[in-house]
Order: C-alpha cells, then structure tokens, then sequence
C-alpha cells in the first residue's frame, strides 16, 4: 500500500447542479492495487498506517487524472494549422496528414508522439478518433497499453467525399471494425468506440453499417461530429433532408453511449433530442476558437440537461493540455454576456476531470478520487520561480490556487501522472 500526500482538489458531487469542489489540504490518500481504500487528514491515516510507503506530492496540487473526450490520434503532427475554417483546414491540413497513416511503420510513430503528448498533459482518460486504416488504429491501441492510458477508440470510416485514399465500403467498414473490437475491446484499459467521420462523408448505408457494429459489439461507444461550421451544417442538411443531429438519430446511433464533438450551432430541437436520448457533447473551445466555428452555447446544453465535457480536439485544437482548454471554454463564455455561462473553477475542474468520466461511462471508476475509485492523478508542481509557482505560493485559498492554475498552467507543470496507482513513464521529468 501507498500514502499519497498532498492538496487534493477534486468534484465528486456536479457544480452545475450547485455542489461544491472539494478542496482539502494535507489530505493523504492510501491506495492498494490502484484502489483508494481510505482518504483523510494526513496526521490521523498516518498514525493508522504508519509503516506504509509515502509519496509527498504536498508542494504543488493533486487532481484527479484529465479526461480528453474528443482528440483525433492522426492529427498530433499538424497542429497550428491556423487561419482557416472547418472544410480548408481538413482538406488542407488534416486529411494528407490522415492519409499518410496507411503506412503502418509511420502510424506506429504518430501513435508514440500521441500517446506521449497525452501522459505528459496529465490526460489518463481519452475518447480518441482513430484513424481510417486499421493497422493504424491497432498501432494507436498497442501504443496506448504500453504507457497505460485508459483509451476508447476505433476506425474512423467514411465512404464519400473525402479523398478516395480514406474512404471505405459499408461491408468493409464493419468487417474491420469487428475484427479490432475482437482484439481490443475491453482488453486492459482499452474500449471500442464505432467512428463514423462525420455525417456529410457518410452515406445512410454507412450510417447503418455503423448501428450494425454497435450491436455487434456490447458496449461500444458511438462518437462523431456534430454542428460545428454553418457550411457543413449547410451540406449535411441538404444531403439528408434532415438536421445533422436527426442523420445520426435515425440509425440510432444516439443514446448514453454517445459522445457528439462540438454542437456549436444546434437548433432547439438538435438540443432536446441530446437530451432525451442522453447523449453527450465533448465542448473543444481552442478548435472553435481557431477555426472560427463559434462560441458553444454551454448554457443550452447545461438548461436542457446534456451532459458537457471538454475535448482538445488535436489538431484543429492548439494542443492536449485540458488547462488550456478549460481556461479557453471560461473565456469563451466570458465572452458571451448574459447568453453564457458564469463559470468557476469547480466548473472547469469538473469539466475536465468527472464531467468526462460521465460521458464515458467510468464514473464508478474514475473522474474524482473519491476512496473506491482508482488512483489515475495528476500532480501540478511548475518549477520554481516561475509565475504559476509564485501564484500558487501566494493563493489565499485552494479555490484560488486552482483558478491560477487553469489561468498559468501548462503541461510544463505536470510534474507526475499516474493510473490505477501506477506512474506512467516519460512523465514528470525534470
């Protein structure tokens, strides 16, 4: 067994619906086999254990492991794309990159540099848009075992307009899919997600093929795109004579296990089917931000009672660090007005840490560190001397500590990461 002692912040209870963070310093955290099995004042859990091994992580925060809800594996080699909306980005920045991953060797290498950016932001827990190759997408799942992530991801397929080099059959979509399923799905810390691109490069009989690998493999998770650019918006609606939302409803690829990326434009009724067939929606704030998409209008979705997370969206996104993005969604409703949400730290935290855990069905495992969760943390220590660490020194409070946190933190602050207990490695270094 292991003491871990710290300032520990976390959300087990949900801001939105007016809980509190809890905060609580010099707080010690005895874990077994990767499971908190008691929490409390670091005094009296040591005088109950006090021959157990002790890792002081007091000097700098503890958080419970970040949970990234939309992040595109292929991506990680093109970020900084700047200066283009949704369509001109990908087909000028994201599809070539996505096309190079046919060749297994270098896949393999996109997948180290992926999995490794990950660790090093702290992020333990990913729904991760694989890519359109299978071989890639076991290379990304292999790579993902060995450093010890928890990943849900799959083939990403699509059978019409994009370039021919990415685009598959319905029949062929399901096959492979099937077969990496059979190979990964819920071996260790892995899960599959069925990936359709997005709507506009789908036909409804890919769609179908896509409800039809959802039954066949129990438990998988459904993510895609949603309403993101008014130009694709636009084309999708003309091609399904129907909303963006409705093309997937109508397959039934809309219930708890799904998780729409961005829904930054969605009428009312887009929102209220979210809703009712409680869906969930990965908020990426620094992707809308720099393609221009739009501001997401968090208060909707939190009103009609949908389910938010944060994605980083790599690599329309401008990184993996779920500060960054926490910090962006606060402005972006700062921006807002009276149409935006007033957000706290607690909103941030929990949007970055058990807000995510929920969209993806492992709240009973992760997402707070809570005693019967598994120990997956991240240790915040910025070096010192520099402005995170003067501010933290100065903070008045926990509250305050983690609001300069999310305002000054990188992933340069990461100082340790770890998941069911375990450090991951290439992290942490100094």
């Amino acid at each position: 067994m292991t003491l871990f002692r710290g300032t520990v912040l976390d959300t087990p209870d949900d801001p939105f619906l007016g809980a509190p963070m809890r905060a609580e310093a010099d707080v010690a955290l005895l874990v077994r086999a990767g499971v908190i099995e008691d929490r409390g004042p670091w005094a009296a859990l040591r005088a109950r254990h006090p021959d157990e091994e002790v890792v002081d992580l007091s000097d700098g925060l503890v958080l419970p492991g970040f949970v990234d809800t939309h992040v595109h594996f292929p991506q990680v080699r093109v970020i900084g794309g700047l200066g283009m909306p949704l369509l001109d980005w990908l087909e000028q920045c994201a599809l070539p990159e996505e096309a190079r991953l046919a060749d297994p060797s270098y896949a393999g290498s996109v997948a180290e540099d992926f999995v490794g950016a990950l660790a090093r932001a702290g992020t333990t827990t990913a729904l991760v848009f694989g890519a359109h190759y299978a071989p890639a997408v076991d290379r990304l799942f292999a790579a993902a075992a060995r450093v010890g992530l928890r990943i849900t991801s799959g083939l990403v397929v699509s059978d019409r307009l994009l370039r021919p080099a990415l685009l598959t059959t319905p029949a062929r979509g399901h096959e492979e899919g099937l077969a990496l399923a059979e190979r990964w799905h819920d071996r260790g810390r892995n899960r599959y997600a069925v990936i359709p691109r997005f709507s506009l490069s789908c036909s409804d009989e890919m769609l179908a093929a896509c409800r039809a690998l959802l039954d066949d493999v129990p438990g998988a998770y459904f993510t895609s795109h949603l309403n993101e650019n008014l130009e694709e918006i636009l084309h999708v609606e003309r091609l399904f004579d129907c909303s963006y939302t409705q093309s997937y409803d109508r397959h039934g690829l809309l219930g708890p296990r799904s998780v729409l990326a961005h829904d930054v434009h969605p009428a009312e009724a887009d929102v209220k089917l979210l809703a009712a067939r409680e869906a969930s929606v990965a908020h990426c704030p620094t992707s809308n931000a720099a393609l221009a998409s739009g501001a997401f209008p968090l208060a909707r979705h939190v009103d009609a009672g949908v389910r938010v997370a944060l994605g980083s969206d790599v690599g329309a996104g401008t990184g993996f660090s779920m500060l960054k993005e926490g910090l962006q969604a606060y402005f972006t409703q700062q921006q807002l007005g009276a149409a935006g949400y007033p957000l706290t730290p607690a909103h941030l935290l929990h949007l970055a840490t058990s807000a995510g855990a929920a969209a993806l069905g492992l709240s009973s495992l992760v997402g707070d560190l809570s005693v019967g969760k598994r120990f997956d943390a991240v240790w915040l220590r910025p070096a010192g001397g520099s402005t995170l660490d003067v501010a933290l020194r100065h903070a008045s409070s926990p509250e305050a500590a983690l609001a300069r946190a999310f305002a000054l933190g990188t992933d340069a602050d990461v100082a340790g990461v770890w998941v069911d207990g375990d450090p991951l490695p290439r992290v942490g270094a100094r």
